[in-house]
């Protein structure tokens, strides 16, 4: 295998786009996290907390019902549409057309859940990461790919790519693997670990940002938020998964001094959003 690309600040710079002095919420995308299921609303929070945090100017955020108050409390500045079924999806009805969706945080694997995971995809036209629950459920049913947009982003820890891919027995074989399967699906993988790196067909990418404070729970769900933020905001997915993975990292060396690696949490990506753009215009 060639070497991969390195992610760095030089490359980064060449993508970030700062924000207009001039704009508005309007304009600065809407993006759609659908997430969540009894026990697991917390993945919904922190994916659309992430979201807003990284610059999206509205985010609606799809959960069961009995997240809906959750959700409202602890991001009331987040708009809350909940499915008609108390503990998980069932039916995916948006109000609106967004610019981007994340899906899959924490939504389990029901029969119905994956009956809406479905209809979802074939009827869906906007830019979309695929995370977590959504990711398991297609790997049993691999075919629902031809379904989705070119260059969906999707975002498996290895256990998920494994399911995705099968097993391999060396890490040149995993990547030859994740290559075929990126350019068979017309997908960008992001393969989530200790470095990250991002699949684009046949070109390969590694991350020089983060460390281990970030193998936390609930480290994932706030990727998902950062990228559908990108894309929502009219990153083109090739760019937004490289900026994506490059801020989550980013954030956890920012806080690694203060923190530590022991008790830096999930939502401490999110607390450092701020530091790891400003940084960006040093």
């Amino acid at each position: 295998m060639k070497s991969p690309y390195l992610i760095t600040k030089e490359e980064i710079l060449k993508i970030y786009k700062p924000v207009n002095p001039h704009t508005h919420k309007g304009i600065q995308g809407h993006a759609v996290i659908i997430a969540g299921s009894y026990g697991k609303i917390g993945a919904g929070v922190l994916a659309s907390k992430a979201c807003l945090k990284s610059g999206c100017g509205l985010v609606t955020t799809f959960i069961p019902k009995c997240g809906y108050q959750i959700l409202q409390t602890s991001i009331p500045e987040v708009m809350a549409v909940t499915d008609e079924n108390t503990n998980f999806i069932t039916n995916i009805h948006l109000p609106l057309i967004p610019q981007a969706v994340g899906i899959g945080p924490g939504i389990g694997k029901e029969l119905g859940t994956q009956k809406a995971l479905f209809e979802f995809l074939r009827v869906n036209k906007s830019p979309l990461v695929l995370d977590a629950d959504a990711l398991n459920i297609i790997s049993e049913n691999l075919s629902w790919l031809e379904l989705v947009p070119e260059d969906t982003i999707l975002t498996p820890h290895p256990k998920e790519l494994e399911r995705l891919i099968g097993k391999w027995n060396s890490e040149s074989e995993k990547f030859q693997k994740t290559i075929a399967f990126s350019e068979k699906y017309k997908v960008i993988v992001v393969m989530k670990g200790a470095p990250t790196f991002t699949i684009n067909r046949n070109s390969v990418y590694e991350n020089t940002t983060g460390n281990a404070a970030l193998a936390t729970a609930g480290s994932g769900d706030t990727l998902t938020g950062i990228l559908t933020s990108l894309l929502a905001q009219g990153y083109e997915p090739k760019y937004a998964s490289k900026f994506g993975v490059y801020l989550h990292g980013l954030t956890a060396d920012i806080a690694l001094p203060k923190t530590g690696y022991e008790s830096f949490i999930a939502s401490d990506i999110i607390k450092n959003l701020g530091r790891a753009f400003l940084s960006l215009e040093k």
